[in-house]
C-alpha cells in the first residue's frame, strides 16, 4: 500500500502563491494533483511520469502552476501562482502506473489540503 501525505495548502489573496507538497511511501510512474471544488467533479490540474516525460497541465493553470519533483525523497510539487478565486478547491496528490487525466485512472490518493483564494 502507497501512503500519500500533502502539505501547504492554506489561504491566499488573489494574485498570490502557494506551493503544495506530496510525499510518496514508494515510486509509483504517474504522480499528479487533482482537485474539487464543493459541488464540482474532481478535475485534473498537472501531473507528470517518473520517466522524465514533458508534465502535463490542465488548460485553466497552465502558465501559472508548475509540477515538479524530488527523486530522492519520492515527492511531487505544485507551485501555483497568480491564484485566482476560482482556484479555491481540496487539493489531492494522486499516483497511478498509467498517465490519464481521469481521477478513476488513479489508484492512490493522498488526504487532501485545502486551497482558499480570497477576492
Amino acid at each position: 500500500q502507497v501512503q500519500l501525505v500533502e502539505s501547504g495548502g492554506g489561504l491566499v489573496q488573489a494574485g498570490g502563491s502557494l506551493r503544495l507538497s506530496c510525499e510518496a511511501s514508494a515510486r509509483i510512474y504517474v504522480m499528479a494533483w487533482f482537485r474539487q471544488a464543493p459541488g464540482k467533479e474532481r478535475e485534473f490540474v498537472a501531473a507528470f511520469t517518473w520517466s522524465g516525460s514533458t508534465p502535463a497541465y490542465a488548460d485553466s493553470v497552465k502558465g501559472r502552476f508548475s509540477i515538479s519533483r524530488d527523486n530522492v525523497k519520492n515527492a511531487v510539487y505544485l507551485q501555483m501562482n497568480s491564484l485566482k478565486p476560482e482556484d479555491t478547491a481540496v487539493y489531492y496528490c494522486a499516483a497511478g502506473e498509467s498517465y490519464s487525466t481521469y481521477h478513476g485512472n488513479y489508484v492512490y490518493w493522498g488526504q487532501g489540503t485545502q486551497v482558499i483564494v480570497s477576492s
